[in-house]
């Protein structure tokens, strides 16, 4: 016995994409709520804890993996002190910004805090003692400092 064949549907438009990059507007607001939390000097999983979600979820907001419903931007907004409009402060196409605001630098040190490397890194400054911590701090900055020297003399 023959079985009945499904129905093929034609697609006429673009294929769907199954895994896509996140919208523009979601990164610069991911990034803008990373930029607020380190500038207020809260931590992940203070902002976190503050507003009842996971540490991982608020990553994952501040990395556009995942979007922030309004009512989540609110929550974060009055945890951090800030008006929901300050999220969205630089984002182009944004009318009120583009007469008010310029658009804030994008910040290499975010990008490293918010990577899986940055966030170990700064688990084991954390569980250090705290004279310990300064000291690693030191040695780090006097690392930096003598590869810039390096480098300027190389591309001289």
């Amino acid at each position: 016995m023959l079985k009945p064949q499904r129905p093929v549907l034609l697609r006429t438009g673009p294929e769907p994409k199954v895994e896509s990059d996140p919208h523009p507007a979601d990164q610069h607001v991911g990034r803008q709520i990373a930029t607020v939390r380190v500038q207020s000097d809260v931590s992940q999983a203070q902002l976190a804890r503050s507003i009842g979600i996971s540490f991982q979820q608020l990553q994952k907001y501040e990395n556009a993996r995942n979007r922030v419903s309004a009512s989540m931007l609110y929550e974060i907004a009055t945890s951090l002190d800030v008006p929901v409009s300050r999220f969205f402060e630089g984002l182009p196409g944004n009318d009120e910004t583009c007469v008010a605001a310029r658009p804030l630098p994008v910040d290499e040190r975010l990008d490293f805090i918010a990577s899986a490397e940055g966030r170990r890194l700064i688990e084991g400054l954390v569980n250090l003692p705290p004279r310990v911590r300064g000291r690693v701090s030191s040695l780090i900055a006097a690392l930096g400092e003598e590869l810039a020297l390096l480098d300027a003399k190389r591309d001289k």
